[in-house]
């Protein structure tokens, strides 16, 4: 399958390299559920039949060997990979605050500076996604751009709109995490085919309103639509929240069935890459939701 990131499609995790997405839990003796009919299913119902190792040790009915053998990705490697990759990024989004003023006389320098951050990083999102496998360098480089932007734009919130909104976002980024984490672990959340669909068809039409809206600020002036400011604007924010909210989730599945089913440890730097580009997208939510409310006081 690919992308649940409701910005980008990464080729991780996908039917193409072996292995399948939602409901094909392992069961004893090798078999998988949900994999009848299913569009992600394997030959013979093996969700990463091109593992040798995986394809004997389903056969026989006996447990994955060990990665320490086998080169296979395990929690630890994700782990890893995404400090790193939030590592950079924070690194870059502090040196950028602090080396890229706001002030009314350099205001419009820093801006431009993260905007160009910003178009680089999706250039590089967008090269990694297209690409069938992981490339570390490219994975590091869009987080060091983006942290530039985000260290940019989150100066100007902050001290231009509203004092500690950086901070409350990034709360507010960890609370999600952490909520969704527990509510996954818990089984609270059941991520199947059918979450997968409503998920996509909502990011779908949350993307297309935004566009939409983006295209008549540009001809029309002012914020189009307002689907971005105002009463609208705190709608939309939360719903922003949440689908990013359901995004993780998609993502902790994709994770879990990688490591159930043998990937590659290189795998482990897309699972940092569609963490990475999530917790970035409800960030940017949260920022956007306490400059609507400040500016509304």
């Amino acid at each position: 399958m690919r992308s649940s990131n409701p910005v980008f499609s990464r080729r991780g995790f996908s039917r193409d390299n072996g292995y399948a997405g939602f409901n094909t839990a392992p069961q004893a003796g090798g078999a998988a559920v949900g994999t009848q009919g299913s569009p992600y299913a394997q030959p013979q119902g093996n969700p990463y039949a091109t593992n040798p190792y995986a394809q004997q040790d389903l056969q026989q009915g006996a447990p994955p060997q060990t990665p320490v053998t086998t080169g296979r990705m395990t929690m630890d490697d994700v782990v890893m990979r995404t400090g790193t990759t939030l590592g950079i990024l924070i690194v870059t989004a502090a040196l950028a605050w602090a080396l890229l003023p706001v002030d009314d006389a350099n205001i419009g320098r820093s801006y431009g500076i993260g905007i160009g951050a910003a178009v680089i990083g999706m250039v590089l999102a967008l090269v990694q996604s297209f690409k069938r496998t992981a490339t570390p360098a490219l994975i590091v480089s869009y987080a060091a751009f983006e942290g530039v932007f985000l260290g940019v734009i989150s100066s100007i919130v902050d001290n231009r709109i509203a004092s500690g909104a950086a901070m409350q976002a990034v709360i507010g980024t960890l609370a999600v995490f952490v909520a969704v984490l527990v509510a996954y672990k818990a089984g609270w959340i059941r991520v199947n085919r059918r979450f997968y669909g409503f998920v996509m068809a909502a990011a779908l039409g949350f993307m297309l309103l935004m566009v939409v809206n983006l295209l008549f600020a540009a001809f029309g002036g002012g914020d189009g639509l307002g689907f971005r400011s105002g009463g609208l604007g705190i709608l939309f924010g939360i719903i922003g929240v949440l689908l990013g909210a359901c995004f993780l989730a998609l993502d902790f599945k994709q994770v879990e069935d990688g490591i159930a089913y043998g990937a590659p440890r290189e795998e482990a730097w897309l699972a940092a890459f569609g963490l990475t580009l999530t917790l970035v997208w409800i960030y940017m939510e949260f920022l956007r939701l306490v400059a609507i409310l400040n500016s509304s006081d």
